[in-house]
């Protein structure tokens, strides 16, 4: 179901759709390093699981916040790491685990992804009780994945129990940009919403991927009705994207805007307004409703045309630069 609101000379609207509340963030707006109060890193060079080729590190040099965003940059570099092994490439991995999790919510960053074969970006999530039951039991929600040979395709993932590793095994759905436009060339947002035996997966807004219980293997387990962490990372090789190969220049970073978690509340009916300045309008609207999506028209006869926004929003509000026109706010609930 879709609810809409035209924005018509500042007018307002009201709705009766479950709204989200903002309960961790993290913009990348000031420091020089990740926050320690909200991340801790993952270090070293075993292949994790994946015969990866990269040593992950705690190096500024591979992880740091630089413009306003978090830059997770791979290198191709000799690297001993701790196990005194010699490895060609170097990059970072963060997580929250231990800092924060969540159980249900809406999770989403907007990411500019890294180009080249045999890069391996990934924002993730896995079960908090990864240390005590291992995986894949503790379960795996893969929010965007992508793979350099792969440059307009993302994948969003899901492993457990009995549904995991190999191709075909997993339960994969993929998302491809419409012109041969690759991920890499510009930022997107990549958002799940999980609920209690429902998860979508969205790209910009727009839903590609629903999965509950009946989607799995007959008589596999769902195991997503608990609390996990979020990941960040960029790995080099791998079963699934290769190694780099002489194409792949270096280094190469992804970059990541904002990290945002919500979860459901009771809040008031959005009121959508418009903010007229000297240079510019802005449309308006609480940072309850993350999910608006907004629409442009040219006149009432002309059809509706997604209007790209980056995210930008104060402590109350997201905010949209918009042209003369006619506009509509939709969300799905």
């Amino acid at each position: 179901m879709t609810a809409m609101v035209l924005l018509l000379l500042g007018g307002f609207a009201k709705a009766d759709e479950p709204a989200w509340k903002l309960v961790w963030s993290d913009e990348f707006s000031t420091g020089t390093r990740p926050d320690t109060k909200k991340w801790v890193y993952d270090v070293g060079g075993n292949g994790w699981g994946n015969v990866e080729l990269q040593t992950y590190t705690t190096r500024s040099e591979n992880a740091r916040i630089e413009d306003g965003h978090l830059v997770i940059e791979a290198r191709n570099e000799p690297w001993t790491g701790a196990d005194g092994i010699q490895r060609d490439y170097t990059s970072a991995r963060l997580k929250t685990a231990g800092k924060a999790s969540w159980t249900y919510g809406r999770i989403e960053a907007r990411i500019k992804v890294p180009k080249g074969q045999g890069l391996w970006p990934a924002f993730w999530a896995l079960g908090s009780n990864f240390n005590s039951v291992g995986w894949p039991t503790c379960g795996e929600l893969d929010i965007m994945e992508n793979i350099g040979r792969e440059p307009s395709i993302v994948h969003g993932v899901m492993h457990g129990p009995g549904y995991s590793g190999d191709i075909g095994k997993q339960i994969d759905r993929t998302y491809t940009l419409s012109g041969g436009k690759s991920f890499g060339d510009d930022f997107h947002v990549f958002i799940i919403e999980w609920e209690q035996d429902r998860i979508q997966w969205f790209v910009d807004g727009i839903r590609f991927s629903t999965v509950t219980p009946s989607t799995l293997p007959a008589g596999k387990q769902w195991v997503f009705n608990k609390a996990f962490f979020v990941i960040l990372n960029v790995a080099v090789g791998g079963r699934w994207p290769g190694a780099p190969n002489t194409s792949t220049k270096f280094p190469q970073r992804m970059l990541v805007d904002y990290v945002r978690v919500y979860q459901r509340t009771t809040a008031p009916a959005p009121r959508v307004r418009l903010e007229v300045f000297p240079d510019r309008v802005e449309a308006r609207w609480p940072l309850a409703y993350p999910q608006a999506l907004l629409d442009r028209s040219s006149d009432p006869d002309s059809p509706w045309v997604l209007l790209k926004t980056d995210g930008r929003r104060n402590d109350e509000e997201f905010i949209a630069v918009v042209t003369p026109g006619l506009y509509r706010l939709r969300w799905t609930p």
